[in-house]
């Protein structure tokens, strides 16, 4: 419950019942988690905020997490079997769209966060040449592509957001990283993460937690009354995913 009389509210109080989509707990096949124990540290955290359905999207990075559906199940299976019995979850990827992404559509099929809804990332220091041509390849193969923490993309920072209007105009929806309200990433992305919810770009949240710190760090994440109200909708339309 929100006090009248609370010049900031915490964010965590939004995520009551959230599936949390975009998180690197699957144990020992990328940054995140490095084993179940782990796994379930940051499981038993999120549960302090309400949340026990998880979509787990472990990178998929070409020579760095070559992850594969059978890779990622494996993990899955293994993290099943020893977590509490109330803890839902699936799995998916977070692809990052490259070449070897536009290899894999012939040889695997992609796993999806819900639906046709796919998790896709880019390189920090670049967005690919090819752009373009991998979104247009990517729907054309069903894909309803969900684009992972745009306002970590230093490189489409600009007063305009001509580029990020133009990914929305091709049909890019945006997930924001719930960390990203602070200053975890610096000030500049904290900036653009409210400069694109202001402008009401942003489609999605989810948390992108790699370790326990990280939640730690989200559970004390005050927002003014307004930020809130800015981020209602998106985390309803967060759950709206998986109704």
């Amino acid at each position: 419950m929100f006090s009248f009389f609370s010049k900031k509210y915490f964010f965590v109080d939004l995520l009551e019942g959230f599936t949390d989509f975009h998180n690197h707990i699957l144990p020992g096949i990328d940054d995140g988690a490095p084993d179940v124990e782990t796994s379930l540290q940051l499981i038993q955290k999120f549960g302090e905020f309400g949340v026990t359905n998880f979509v787990h999207s472990p990178h998929v990075m070409n020579d760095y997490y070559p992850n594969t559906p059978k890779t990622i199940n494996a993990a899955l299976a293994e993290l099943q079997a020893v977590q509490p019995a109330h803890i839902k979850n699936s799995a998916a990827a977070e692809y990052m769209m490259d070449q070897s992404l536009m290899d894999k559509l012939s040889e695997e099929k992609l796993l999806k966060i819900s639906g046709n809804f796919s998790l896709v990332e880019m390189s920090f220091l670049q967005p690919p040449i090819n752009l373009k041509e991998i979104i247009f390849t990517l729907q054309n193969k069903g894909h309803v592509l969900i684009l992972a923490h745009p306002e970590r993309y230093g490189f489409f920072h600009e007063p305009s957001l001509r580029k990020y209007t133009d990914l929305k105009n091709r049909g890019c929806y945006f997930q924001l990283n719930m960390l990203s309200l602070s200053e975890h990433y610096g000030r500049g992305i904290q900036k653009m993460a409210f400069k694109l919810l202001e402008n009401q770009m942003i489609d999605y949240i989810s948390s992108d937690t790699h370790r326990l710190e990280h939640l730690e760090k989200l559970q004390n994440i005050k927002l003014k009354s307004k930020e809130m109200e800015m981020l209602k909708p998106v985390v309803e339309k967060s759950k709206g995913l998986f109704a």
